[in-house]
């Protein structure tokens, strides 16, 4: 089984800056991709940023120029840099990891975190 942890979620004032870390762990042979995703009261999830293995980064147009995405490939970890966050910036955000596959399966499986709180606010 694999697990996603997320950590770095909290209350900042508008402009401040967040890291959220998300590690990967469990019997894992290859990650093609892990990304950010969030979703806000009474909203759809939506995608924030992800990153493949080969380093190809996608940001939502909202975060472009604010959120930086990387990547530790030895730790399965995925960091999103938020930086001047505004207040319509709160959320749950979630890590995913997709095209999982784990060693001994053929199979490419999407996992997801629990999601950590990011609050926005004066």
């Amino acid at each position: 089984q694999v697990q996603l942890v997320e950590s770095g979620g909290g209350l900042v004032q508008p402009g401040g800056s967040l890291r959220l870390s998300c590690a990967a762990s469990g019997n894992i042979s290859s990650i093609y991709a892990m990304g950010w995703y969030r979703q806000a009261p009474g909203k759809q999830r939506e995608l924030v940023a992800s990153i493949t293995s080969g380093g190809s980064t996608h940001y939502a147009d909202s975060v472009k120029g604010r959120f930086t995405i990387s990547k530790d490939i030895a730790k399965n970890t995925v960091y999103l840099r938020m930086n001047s966050l505004k207040p319509e910036d709160t959320a749950v955000y979630y890590c995913n990891a997709n095209g999982v596959r784990l060693y001994g399966e053929q199979v490419y499986k999407r996992y997801w975190g629990q999601g950590t709180q990011v609050t926005v606010s004066s």
